[in-house]
């Protein structure tokens, strides 16, 4: 096959000309008894996957001109997905951390993919001068770090990794109850000071004991067999009804889980009805002498509430690994100009408190690493949106060896009339498929035209880019 030339000239920024068939994806699902959650629920990332490898007789183009595809990487991006991504071609650039927002907003401006963890903040203000970004990728589970809404509008999918360190942080939990029970970090905190201190009061095994799971998504579900395994029983809470795993049992509500637990671990996303979810109210309703456990979003408890029921000997322990407001980076940064309780915190007995670890294993950062550059790869490459979690989902089918097409990606605002209109543009050529599908106000569509010569294919980007609906327009050959 002749390779393609480059005929768009100065659209190079707009026009994404680049195309093949979909790279097999691994993205370390859960077995299907750890079931997606329904809708709605306080699942710990979005519902439903994909893996979509390409039949072994798909055409595969090697993406055309991708110098022109620059990516900036933040906040030490596992080497895997680093790897996935410097193969295709692109440009690449990596930091080991975080920038300050005035240098990020500098780099940002000339990229058209960019990956973050959970330290790096892409605000409205900073999204605003990425004229260039098409592609946001999330190497964690949460987004609450992206405005997910103004990059919508802007025309910007953005995919995280919803459930590849579900494992990670489930056995950390489990490591921390046990450490909690037989108060480990204590004694071994008085050994490193030469102190010999073997006690068996208030030491217990975690056997015969109640946990209770606040939100019942990958990770909770996860926690919920491997604490049965342990000999535990479990209860658990969400906003919506769901089937438990082994003999795990739902309750009705927050305060029958709180009333009932020994240990309590929290699950839920961040959101306004789970700020301070866990507060003074809260911590009164649970037994006395009881364990909190907090690995998901630092907003969800109330901290200072959580040191003066630790003091009063109403709550026994308790491990903290999120707060709501963290060091952009490592160094000595955690203490009370960051919160202001956090030398409070630091004196308690019996309290584990670990710098947002969770998912931090050397397995759940390669698997993250693996999910989201094949999830970035396939939207620069075909214009596929499966697992994006502010754009509609739209799957890219992959080419036959003889087939020759133009793919029109064509980002819209939601409203009457507009496939009509594209459709009028491309009536002179066959229309070999066509996807379009909508997520509140914007809309996302996606054309395989056939016969386009390459001396149309201006014409036909510029066309679209003057309809007044459009959001953005790709054009992928």
């Amino acid at each position: 096959m002749t390779p393609p030339k480059d005929i768009v000239g100065t659209l190079a920024r707009s026009v994404s000309n680049s195309l093949n068939s979909s790279p097999s994806l691994a993205f370390h699902s859960p077995p299907s008894s750890f079931r997606n959650a329904p809708p709605g629920s306080f699942t710990d990332g979005r519902t439903g996957s994909y893996a979509g490898s390409s039949p072994a007789a798909s055409k595969q183009l090697k993406p055309f001109n991708t110098k022109d595809i620059k990516v900036l990487l933040l906040e030490n991006v596992n080497q895997t997905g680093v790897e996935i991504l410097k193969k295709q071609g692109y440009q690449v650039e990596t930091f080991k951390g975080s920038l300050p927002e005035d240098q990020l907003i500098e780099k940002i401006r000339d990229v058209q993919v960019i990956g973050i963890r959970s330290k790096t903040k892409l605000t409205e203000r900073v999204l605003k001068e990425a004229q260039n970004l098409i592609v946001i990728g999330c190497f964690c589970i949460g987004t609450n770090q992206v405005d997910l809404q103004y990059a919508a509008q802007q025309g910007i999918a953005v995919f995280n990794s919803p459930f590849s360190n579900s494992r990670s942080v489930a056995e950390l939990v489990i490591g921390e109850i046990i450490a909690l029970a037989r108060q480990l970090t204590d004694r071994s905190m008085e050994l490193h000071q030469g102190v010999w201190n073997k006690v068996s009061k208030g030491c217990w095994e975690i056997r015969g004991k109640t946990l209770g799971i606040v939100g019942y998504g990958h990770i909770g579900s996860q926690l919920s067999v491997l604490a049965e395994s342990m000999g535990m029983s479990v209860i658990y809470y969400d906003v919506v009804a769901m089937m438990g795993l082994g003999i795990a049992r739902q309750v009705a509500n927050l305060d029958e889980l709180l009333d009932q637990a020994d240990f309590v671990s929290l699950h839920v996303p961040e959101k306004p009805e789970t700020k301070n979810l866990i507060g003074k109210k809260e911590l009164e309703k649970m037994k006395d002498g009881s364990y909190l456990i907090n690995n998901a979003r630092g907003q969800v408890v109330d901290l200072a509430a959580l040191v003066e029921a630790m003091r009063s000997g109403k709550i026994a322990g308790a491990a903290i690994d999120v707060y709501p407001n963290e060091p952009a980076g490592n160094g000595d940064y955690f203490n009370n100009e960051l919160n202001t309780w956090t030398k409070d915190l630091q004196s308690l007995k019996n309290i584990i408190l670990t710098p947002h670890i969770g998912g931090s294993t050397e397995e759940a950062q390669s698997a993250i690493g693996i999910e989201v550059s094949q999830s970035l790869v396939r939207y620069v490459n075909e214009g596929a949106t499966v697992g994006a979690v502010n754009m509609p989902e739209v799957n890219a089918r992959s080419l036959a060896l003889d087939e020759n097409f133009v793919r029109v990606v064509y980002i819209h605002r939601n409203v009457p009339g507009v496939l009509r209109q594209v459709n009028t543009l491309t009536h002179q050529h066959n229309i070999e498929s066509q996807n379009v599908t909508s997520k509140g106000e914007v809309a996302y569509l996606l054309t395989d035209i056939s016969d386009v010569k390459e001396e149309e294919i201006k014409d036909l980007f510029q066309s679209l880019e003057d309809l007044p609906s459009r959001i953005r327009t790709r054009v992928l050959y």
